[in-house]
């Protein structure tokens, strides 16, 4: 008679138990994390922030002669999609719907002024100043305000994003975000108001030195 012993075939191996109950123990363990059903979990497998960045350095001074006049706060509803010609949006494509929210600046630029631009009689009682028109200055995007709503990527450009250096970068809707709050700015009325608050501050500072006539003009 065989003294051999033949294995069960419904027993599991010794080396699948323990497999078995390290992944039922993470299980657990991400459960409990996930719904902090474990008191201090939470804080035991929390991730720390550091900030390593090197101190800034100044690269360079200028002399601002403009006086920034008016600002105006703009907020752009900004949807791009990309398509491949030939692949459904499941396989290639992405849409992006993104909110930014920004500011633009109106500005005078009183560097520009030259000496026969400013008129003053001889009592110093009159004066008259002309100044270049107002301007507006470069649409800069709150990153506070802006944030993107949804992003649909096919299954292409998901494989992508796991070898690119930059995954899920939105540098295309942020640069027409900018582009379109620049364009509302220039609608906006902004430089126009810009010069009515330089008027405004021009007669303020020369009548509290003793002008009693102030004129303003641009162009």
């Amino acid at each position: 008679m065989s003294t051999h012993l033949r294995r069960l075939p419904g027993r599991m191996p010794g080396w699948a138990k323990l497999a078995a109950v390290v992944v039922l123990v993470l299980a657990v363990l991400f459960a409990g994390l996930r719904l902090s059903v474990v008191p201090g979990l939470r804080d035991l497998f929390g991730s720390d922030t550091r900030d390593r960045s090197g101190p800034a350095l100044l690269q360079s001074i200028q002399d601002m002669s403009r006086y920034e006049a008016a600002s105006g706060n703009f907020q752009v509803v900004v949807d791009l999609e990309k398509d491949a010609r030939l692949l459904p949006d499941a396989i290639r494509g992405t849409r992006t719907l993104y909110v930014g929210a920004g500011t633009v600046d109106a500005h005078v630029d009183l560097g520009k002024v030259g000496e026969g631009d400013v008129t003053v009689n001889e009592d110093r009682t009159s004066a008259t100043l002309k100044l270049p028109h107002a301007a507006l200055g470069t649409p800069a995007l709150d990153p506070d305000r802006s944030y993107a709503v949804s992003k649909q990527r096919g299954l292409l450009d998901r494989l992508g994003d796991l070898f690119s250096g930059n995954p899920n970068s939105e540098q295309a809707v942020q640069k027409l975000a900018v582009q379109h709050i620049g364009d509302a700015a220039k609608e906006s009325g902004l430089t126009a108001r810009a010069e009515t608050n330089t008027t405004g501050m021009l007669e303020g500072l020369l009548r509290s030195l003793g002008f009693k006539d102030v004129k303003v003009t641009y162009g």
